[in-house]
């Protein structure tokens, strides 16, 4: 865990430095790796990854780009925690910027 949080920790320094899709998708690499040990930020790397593809799609096209990547998010859950996710992503969608709205 001391070395998933160091690197996890790097990754959002790294992500200061950047603007647009390559910052989101820095933070969402360290959110994965930096908070696996709280359960109350478990949809914060979900989240920036959805605000990455956002930022990387063509002008017009981020909201359908968003959802792409949220469904896709979504097709990968294990079918035996699939319910408890969603129903997270549900409760404190509001608080991941309504990313979660696919």
């Amino acid at each position: 865990m001391m070395q998933a949080r160091a690197a996890g920790g790097h990754a959002m320094g790294a992500a200061r430095d950047l603007r647009g899709a390559a910052r989101h998708a820095a933070y969402a690499a360290g959110q994965a790796g930096a908070v696996a040990h709280v359960a109350a930020h478990e949809l914060g790397a979900a989240a920036y990854a959805i605000k990455a593809a956002r930022a990387a799609a063509p002008d017009g096209l981020s909201d359908a780009a968003g959802r792409l990547e949220c469904q896709w998010q979504r097709g990968q859950l294990p079918e035996s925690i699939r319910e408890l996710v969603l129903d997270d992503q549900r409760l404190r969608n509001d608080i991941c910027w309504s990313v979660f709205d696919c």
